[in-house]
């Protein structure tokens, strides 16, 4: 059996007797010490790992409707237990969702977690408890000069896992004026029509 991965390179492929079939050492230090081989092509398991893509769990579709993305911040939240189960049945709402910052601090106000239905009795769960955002405090500052100039607001755009975490990702916003959605609607329209161009077209 052969995988479609791409050699390391000649370093690996000299030491390979070819033609074979089966599998064999790799001495390459940057891959796995196993190779499949066929007669005409070696293949490595890289060893390498790549970043992991953050796994969404919800999205804020309102926020980029009614505001003007301008600077994006990934956060940290503080979580109880029974949040984060739910959050992994992604039982999670950010549409009415927005971010405060109080005595030096980010806080998420209206973002709803709904408790699973195995969540203890013992347990107070409130839904849109308001929750605390972890960032760095070079950065809140940062934000706390953006946020008193007129038109500004925090919003959270997205929630996602990250390395076994979860991730709130805020907005730095301004609000658009009623064109500005007209002019949205449009587009989102427009990429709509041709997608289903493209589609009526590959069949």
């Amino acid at each position: 059996m052969c995988f479609k991965l791409k050699p390391c390179g000649p370093c690996c492929l000299k030491h390979v007797p070819i033609p074979w079939r089966g599998t064999y050492s790799n001495p390459c230090p940057k891959f796995a010490s196993i190779v499949e081989i066929s007669p005409k092509r070696v293949f490595f398991y890289s060893m390498s790992t790549k970043p992991a893509t953050p796994a969404r769990i919800a999205d804020n579709k309102k926020a980029i409707f009614n505001y003007f993305i301008e600077e994006r911040y990934e956060t940290g939240m503080v979580l109880h237990g029974w949040e984060v189960k739910a959050v992994r049945d992604g039982r999670v709402q950010l549409t009415d969702g927005y971010v405060v910052i109080r005595e030096g601090e980010l806080f998420v106000i209206g973002c709803q977690i709904n408790p699973t239905r195995t969540t203890s009795t013992h347990v107070v769960a409130i839904p849109d408890r308001t929750k605390k955002l972890l960032l760095n405090k070079a950065e809140i500052v940062r934000l706390v000069g953006k946020v008193e100039q007129k038109g500004y607001t925090l919003v959270p755009l997205n929630m996602h896992w990250k390395n076994g975490k979860i991730k709130l990702e805020i907005a730095l916003a301004k609000g658009k004026a009623e064109h500005d959605k007209r002019d949205t609607i449009k587009d989102r329209e427009g990429k709509r029509e041709v997608e289903r161009a493209m589609k009526h077209k590959s069949r």
